[in-house]
Parts: C-alpha cells; sequence; structure tokens
C-alpha cells in the first residue's frame, strides 16, 4: 500500500506541516476540519509538497528525517 510524506502551509500562520499518511487527500480535510490540535488554529492549509512512497515506514522515516533539519530553508528548497 503506498503511502505519502506531505507538507502544508498556513498562511494564516506562516508555518509549514509535516507529516505522513496513507490517504492524503482524508488527511488534508482532517487538518481543514480542525480535527488536529496541533493545525487548527492554521486553517487552511493547503498542500504544497508530497512523496509517493511504497509503504508508510518509508514515509514516516523521511518525514522524521524532514523534522530533525528544524530547518525553514530546507523545507523551502
Amino acid at each position: 500500500m503506498q503511502a505519502f510524506l506531505y507538507i502544508l502551509y498556513s498562511q494564516k500562520l506562516n508555518k509549514y506541516y509535516v507529516g505522513s499518511t496513507p490517504d492524503i487527500l482524508r488527511r488534508l480535510e482532517d487538518h481543514n476540519r480542525g480535527k488536529e490540535k496541533f493545525t487548527k488554529p492554521g486553517l487552511p492549509w493547503v498542500l504544497v509538497y508530497k512523496e509517493i512512497f511504497e509503504n508508510l515506514k518509508e514515509a514516516r522515516t523521511r518525514e522524521k528525517q524532514i523534522k530533525r533539519r528544524k530547518s525553514r530553508k530546507y523545507i523551502e528548497r
């Protein structure tokens, strides 16, 4: 089952959110419905980047790699 790494952007907060999921459309809907505590204040969120992986484990590994950098410049590149 394929999975996605995704990056969302909130213009309201001027922040990015990095996540991974097997169902990217449902996940984006969840974020924009205010179901997630962390992303609720930044509505609306826009999908600005995605990568496709063969499985969720690979997508989560990539998510952790990006989050470890803690760098907005890295995400914007």
